[in-house]
């Protein structure tokens, strides 16, 4: 029987417009709990820092193998971000080819670092600190705050202190710190609407390459679609789809909103909401 793909793909090859290229990668599934019903917000901070030395190890081991240039971290979180699994969970996918987003975070951060010597990313959380109306929470090694370039309504950028190329190159008090820096964010999300609140996180690591890479620095992208609600999302449509994106809230005004709720989960028997 004829191979449909193989055929769709010869036909393409004959013209310059229409380029395809083979793709290795694997693909992994980490699971927070064996309990079905915790999510990370709702982990204590041993059980989130177990779940980011695995992560850590596990892009670390996917690196070596010579076919890998790129490793991405993701969490899809809620069915209104397409997770069709109600156990919560993340995924590790590994390519050959580094992909869109990743070439274009590489480009800034070298062309930055070429003409200034510093890398980008730590530049700009200095800036960030010393005007604080975005940040949303900070420890001695990370940072989370509201990016001044912000699409998505509560989008969070989540970044390190140092030029960190991958997740294996963080120590343990910088696990920790980032551990409680994400049981800070992604429990002021959960306290915003009162809900399980959805989002696409992923960590934006070096490419695999072999090189050195001190511009970049290790970050964290949170972008959740809700909007006024638990209920009422921002769908990116019409002008914003052909344009460009248009902001529904200030960066600075998502910032005070998180900043205003508690820090305690809303279903922990320490807060309002839990008793």
């Amino acid at each position: 029987m004829e191979d449909d793909t193989s055929t769709t793909l010869s036909a393409a090859s004959s013209h310059p417009l229409l380029v395809f290229a083979p793709e290795q990668g694997q693909c992994l599934v980490v699971c927070f709990s064996p309990r079905h019903d915790l999510t990370l917000p709702e982990l204590d901070l041993p059980a989130i820092e177990n779940v980011l030395n695995t992560w850590s190890s596990e892009s670390a081991k996917l690196m070596e193998l010579d076919y890998i240039h790129y490793v991405q971290v993701f969490e899809n979180k809620g069915a209104m971000m397409g997770c069709s699994n109600p156990h919560p969970h993340s995924q590790i996918w590994s390519q050959s080819q580094l992909p869109n987003e990743i070439v274009k975070e590489l480009a800034t951060q070298k062309k930055y670092f070429a003409k200034n010597g510093r890398p980008l990313l730590l530049d700009y959380v200095k800036e960030e600190h010393k005007q604080k109306d975005r940040i949303l929470f900070a420890n001695d090694h990370f940072t989370a705050m509201v990016p001044f370039w912000a699409v998505w309504p509560f989008e969070v950028l989540v970044t390190a202190h140092r030029p960190t190329a991958y997740m294996k190159d963080l120590t343990a008090s910088e696990v920790s710190a980032l551990a409680e820096v994400f049981k800070q964010v992604t429990t002021r999300y959960d306290n915003l609407f009162e809900i399980s609140f959805p989002y696409s996180m992923g960590f934006h690591q070096a490419p695999a390459d072999g090189q050195p890479h001190p511009e970049w620095v290790l970050h964290a992208h949170f972008y959740p679609p809700l909007l006024r609600s638990a209920t009422v999302r921002k769908f990116m449509v019409g002008y914003e789809m052909l344009g460009m994106p248009q902001r529904d809230i200030t960066p600075e005004t998502a910032a005070e909103r998180l900043k205003a709720v508690s820090n305690i989960h809303y279903k922990s028997p320490l807060s309002d909401g839990g008793r």
